[in-house]
C-alpha cells in the first residue's frame, strides 16, 4: 500500500468519523424537535432527510474502505 493509498484511507476514515458524529447530533434534534408540541413538521421532514442523506453517504465511504470480496 503506498502513501497515497494510506492518506486517502485516512481521510475517508475522518470523513466518515465526521459523518457519523453529524447523524448522531441529528438524531438528538430530531428527538428534542419532536418531543416538543406542536412541532415544525416542515422542519423535522428536511432533518430526517439531510440523516438519510447522512447515512447513504456513510454507506459509501465504508463500501471504499472495505469492498465486498467476492469469493
Amino acid at each position: 500500500m503506498s502513501d497515497g493509498d494510506i492518506r486517502g484511507q485516512q481521510q475517508l476514515h475522518a470523513r466518515l468519523s465526521e459523518l457519523e458524529s453529524e447523524h448522531r447530533d441529528l438524531d438528538d434534534v430530531i428527538a428534542h424537535l419532536a418531543s416538543d408540541t406542536p412541532f415544525d413538521q416542515l422542519q423535522l421532514q428536511r432533518l430526517k432527510k439531510r440523516k438519510l442523506g447522512l447515512k447513504d453517504e456513510m454507506a459509501l465511504i465504508r463500501s471504499r474502505i472495505l469492498p465486498d470480496i467476492i469469493a
